[in-house]
């Protein structure tokens, strides 16, 4: 028995800074407002009243890439527009994540053209792949989860075996998830 132990009553919870901190970061991402094509639009209609994303995940669209730390990517990336991609992901501060939503988002779509880029993993590290063309918003909500999980286990990884450690298994995670998306 500790120091502490029945000195509360039962409603009080006792944790570490560390844990509250990464509880908040997991449980309210803020994304950044990045829609392209159609995919958009069911993006925004997974933060409408029907499924309100954002209210149940505590998510907010931000408008600047310093204020979020997740970016969905949305529809069809033109090699025209990839620079400003690159740019807004860079501007993201650490630790950042990317969902690629949609056919367009993860392997070019329909369009095999010159103008295109045959998936946003060209040109950002991609955590988690949305399928569907447009895919709805319960996929959305399915990546949504699947984000929240890698969160914890990067979290905890970094926790147990250090950040470096972490970061390397996070981009292993990443490496396999493009090869499987794209064989």
């Amino acid at each position: 028995m500790g120091m502490i132990d029945d000195r509360f009553n039962k409603n009080v919870f006792i944790t570490s800074l560390d844990f509250l901190f990464n509880w908040g970061r997991r449980s309210s991402l803020w994304w950044l407002q990045f829609g392209l094509a159609c995919c958009a639009i069911e993006m925004i209609a997974a933060s409408m009243s029907r499924w309100d994303l954002a209210e149940r995940f505590g998510m907010l669209y931000r408008a600047s890439p310093r204020q979020a730390d997740l970016m969905i990517v949305a529809g069809t990336v033109t090699k025209k527009m990839a620079p400003v991609v690159r740019t807004l992901y860079d501007q993201m501060p650490e630790p950042k994540w990317v969902i690629s939503m949609g056919s367009c988002a993860n392997v070019g779509g329909p369009y095999d053209t010159y103008a295109v880029v045959q998936g946003v993993d060209q040109l950002v590290p991609v955590d988690i792949y949305v399928p569907g063309c447009p895919p709805t918003p319960e996929s959305l909500y399915y990546g949504i989860l699947e984000l929240q999980n890698k969160v914890i286990k990067y979290e905890t990884m970094a926790k147990r075996q250090g950040p470096d450690a972490a970061e390397r298994a996070r981009q292993a995670d990443r490496a396999d998830a493009m090869a499987a998306q794209r064989g």
